[in-house]
């Protein structure tokens, strides 16, 4: 499993707006999906391409397409959805697929609730959008799923990483093809399983308080 850190001032600068709790939903909602974009760029960099033949006003020449099959997004449900228009727009030919989880407040384990998927997904690339990887339950049955699905390697885009949820995402994904792309890997978890310092929920940050 490789972890990316981008490194990058515009990224630092927006994850601070984004941490700030005065920050509203609208500003959060429009630096969350800027922020993705620049992940996107970076977590796109082993995307599969090929040669393709164009002609250009003055000649033909050879450029470079998207392989078939297409990769496939997929936003975790429901505060990934925040992030699949920044996705988008650098992926704009991708397809997208959604994933409902969730965790149990209890014993924190990811439940799934909903999918919308290809049920064949051999051969393709996948990339997971899902914003704070916390204790890596709902990442981790996400990942097993798609694998089980048959796709060929997923990688996951989140603006926050918790050091518990990494490891233990490495201990139990060893010799997986999977890259976990990321804004900041923060300090640790509370004792209620929310990243520290974090930015709180980022679901409700993004829609608003569900009751």
């Amino acid at each position: 499993m490789r972890v990316l850190v981008a490194d990058h001032p515009l990224v630092a600068h927006k994850l601070t707006v984004l941490r700030d709790k005065n920050t509203t939903s609208p500003i959060f909602r429009l630096l969350t999906e800027e922020l993705v974009t620049l992940l996107a760029y970076e977590a796109t960099r082993d995307v599969r391409v090929e040669p393709v033949n164009i002609e250009t006003p003055v000649t033909t020449t050879v450029g470079t397409g998207l392989r078939k099959p297409t990769p496939l997004v997929v936003p975790i449900l429901r505060a990934g959805l925040g992030m699949l228009e920044g996705m988008t727009r650098l992926l704009p030919t991708a397809e997208v697929g959604f994933l409902g989880m969730e965790r149990h407040e209890q014993t924190l384990e990811a439940i799934t609730y909903a999918e919308r998927l290809p049920d064949d997904l051999t051969g393709r690339q996948v990339y997971v959008l899902d914003p704070m990887l916390a204790t890596g339950g709902t990442l981790r049955e996400a990942i097993k799923f798609l694998f089980a699905r048959g796709a060929a390697d997923i990688t996951c885009i989140c603006l926050l990483a918790a050091p518990e949820g990494l490891q233990k995402l490495r201990d139990e994904l060893e010799g997986k093809n999977v890259t976990i792309v990321l804004a900041s890997i923060d300090e640790k978890l509370d004792e209620n399983a929310y990243i520290v310092p974090g930015l709180g929920d980022a679901g409700d940050r993004l829609y608003g308080v569900v009751h």
